[in-house]
């Protein structure tokens, strides 16, 4: 059976259903206590700093808009090496019965879009390989990367992060000149 849908940049009235999908990713990435934010946060962050943009795929028409089944939000970043801008796909997801129905590989076909028009020279993500010592479970999400979108492993690259705390933390670092 084929699956009608469409995509359209998100806005304001669309938080409920962002926050349902970023909720559904966290049950998929088994872990659903990390997904703290809040729909204020996402008003404020998303449609008024305007700090990240996200596209969402709807079955039915643009005209007869039905349930949010899937979404790709992002933001942009700098490469110094390029000299140009970067599209960075911080979470990509679609539901589990909207799956292997064109969904991915067309918001990936919208970010690509987007990042032709504002010149980037990159889009980036990071996808999760393995948690709680599990093996690697993402595999189709990973298979779909590498051998549809022909995507390719930055091994040689680690991820990094501080999280409140340790930014909070950067602070203790600064020494002040007398």
């Amino acid at each position: 059976m084929t699956l009608t849908f469409h995509i359209r940049p998100a806005n304001v009235n669309d938080v409920d259903a962002m926050l349902k999908l970023v909720r559904d990713l966290a049950m998929y990435e088994k872990e659903p206590e990390s997904a703290r934010a809040t729909p204020a946060l996402f008003r404020e962050n998303i449609f008024e700093k305007k700090y990240a943009h996200t596209l969402l795929a709807f079955d039915g028409t643009p005209e007869a808009p039905g349930i949010a089944l899937g979404m790709a939000l992002y933001f942009f970043n700098f490469s110094t090496w390029t000299g140009k801008p970067g599209l960075f796909l911080e979470d990509l997801y679609v539901s589990p019965h909207a799956r292997n129905k064109g969904i991915g590989k067309a918001l990936f076909a919208e970010l690509g879009k987007i990042a032709q028009e504002k010149d980037c020279a990159r889009l980036d993500w990071s996808v999760l390989k393995a948690s709680h010592n599990w093996l690697i479970w993402n595999t189709p999400s990973i298979a779909f990367y590498e051998k549809k979108l022909e995507a390719k492993a930055m091994e040689e690259w680690m991820g990094m992060r501080l999280e409140e705390q340790g930014i909070e933390n950067l602070q203790k670092l600064v020494v002040h000149a007398a």
